[in-house]
């Protein structure tokens, strides 16, 4: 029995000893990969946006952020559909006038804080209030988001949600009785969390009437021009679509789409995110008229893999107005940053080369040739970590990739052995430390064999008994 006991405690010894270190840097490396997605700026710049003129012909459109942040597609995709419709005021609101750190690392400077927006509107409502994903959600930051909204559904706006969104609206009470969709990942949760809502799978999005609630992070296109549909006809809500580049508009219905699960291969993300422990670290860089939806895909798109890092940096290092309007503080300039590459993002900086003053980071024109935004960068993901990543990275922006080239490693090798690696110099530390107690207990035993027969131990003496 005590020789069993000695092997169980052996056996446990090893196993404590092959996990631990697995257990401990997977777990640092894990945090740091979610913390770093939102990390806020430090320097206490805070500038000024562009003031836009206001159309009071026009209804008015409103991106709403939270302080702490937001998904940047949820974001920038909605307010790029309909500010290129032209049937709309647009802007993006936040509950302070101050930057806000969207999906990795972009700084966005609201244009309007809540009471900027009621004397914009003389207390009147909004007509359209898009509610993105907010990392915060069901935190206690989240509420002045959510009386807000409440305020405003009270006074006639309609909502759209976008992907977890949905989320912030269901904790504001709004989605009680009502039909929803969520992001695929977070709708089961959702279930539990918000069981008076009936949350529907399958669906690009939900048209409830004066609430519409979207799928996951791209599929806020197709609410955007559902509601452009509503506001300005479908011929509007067409030429939109045209406009960006989308080619899956459906005409007053939502798209057909495969409801997403888990499967075997999303394991990549568990490793990106507890192993990949040296992410290199991308420049975005911002000029002066891009497309907020090139913004949104670089941002979204290395952010959402959780295999790479991003940082906004500028030509001068001056804030930047994108095609409609958008105000964006880089953080320095790349030379101001330790970068491992300098990722130019738009069209037009591609034709314009506006990088070529940093020549030496050989900086890539990700948009150099036609299609829509998100394209190249996904090319550009599977060619510089790996295909199980970037079909990963696609399933979660809810984006078809089957008019891709995903060239690239099958699957992170070299990641995926990291913890095995760690778990055999767990067991080698354990041998040694074995190995060295081992050698240290020959000394007692031989006194051990010399112990009276009484249970003491004493001193041989030659010639005696």
């Amino acid at each position: 029995m005590r020789s069993f006991a000695r092997v169980t405690l052996t056996v446990l010894a090893f196993t404590v000893a092959a996990l631990a270190l697995p257990l401990t840097l997977g777990a640092v490396t894990l945090a740091t990969s979610f913390e770093n997605r939102y990390t806020a700026r430090t320097d206490g710049i805070s500038p000024r946006p562009v003031p836009r003129a206001h159309d009071p012909a026009k209804p008015t459109a409103v991106v709403v952020v939270g302080n702490e942040g937001a998904v940047v597609s949820d974001a920038l995709a909605p307010f790029e559909v309909l500010a290129a419709s032209g049937a709309f005021n647009v802007y993006t609101v936040a509950p302070e006038a101050r930057p806000v750190t969207l999906t990795g690392g972009l700084d966005l400077i609201p244009d309007l804080s809540f009471a900027d927006l009621d004397r914009l509107l003389s207390s009147a409502a909004p007509d359209v209030v898009v509610v993105p994903a907010l990392p915060d959600l069901g935190e206690p930051t989240t509420r002045p988001v959510t009386d807000w909204l409440n305020r405003q559904a009270s006074r006639g706006s309609l909502l759209m949600s976008v992907c977890n969104g949905s989320g912030v609206l269901a904790s504001a009470g709004l989605l009680d009785g009502r039909k929803a969709t969520a992001h695929w990942i977070r709708i089961g949760g959702f279930e539990d969390e918000f069981p008076a809502v009936d949350w529907i799978r399958g669906t690009r999005y939900v048209d409830d009437g004066n609430i519409l609630t979207t799928a996951g992070i791209l599929s806020g296109i197709d609410g955007a021009l559902r509601i452009t549909e509503r506001f300005a006809g479908i011929g509007t809500a067409r030429e939109a679509a045209e406009a960006i580049g989308w080619t899956h508009y459906s005409p007053g219905s939502s798209p057909p789409m495969a409801q997403n699960t888990f499967e075997a291969a999303d394991t990549v993300v568990g490793f990106n995110t507890a192993f990949r422990w040296d992410k290199p670290m991308l420049g975005v860089l911002l000029t002066t008229g891009i497309r907020e939806l090139e913004l949104a895909a670089v941002f979204d798109t290395y952010g959402q893999s959780l295999a790479v890092e991003t940082t906004a940096v500028g030509l001068d290092g001056t804030p930047i107005q994108s095609r409609y309007g958008l105000t964006f503080a880089p953080r320095g300039t790349p030379m101001t940053n330790d970068l491992d590459r300098l990722i130019v993002p738009g069209a037009g900086a591609a034709a314009s080369h506006a990088a070529d003053r940093y020549s030496g980071f050989s900086p890539v024109y990700l948009h150099a040739g036609p299609g829509f935004p998100f394209d190249a960068v996904l090319e550009d993901l599977a060619r510089t970590t790996d295909t199980a990543t970037t079909r990963w990275t696609a399933r979660t922006l809810e984006y078809r990739t089957g008019h891709l080239t995903l060239d690239g490693e099958v699957w992170p090798w070299t990641v995926t052995l990291r913890p095995f690696g760690l778990a055999i110099l767990g067991l080698l530390a354990a041998f040694g430390i074995r190995a060295g107690y081992r050698r240290r207990r020959p000394s007692e035993s031989g006194l051990d064999r010399v112990t009276s027969s009484t249970g003491r131990r004493g001193v041989v003496v030659p010639g005696k008994p």
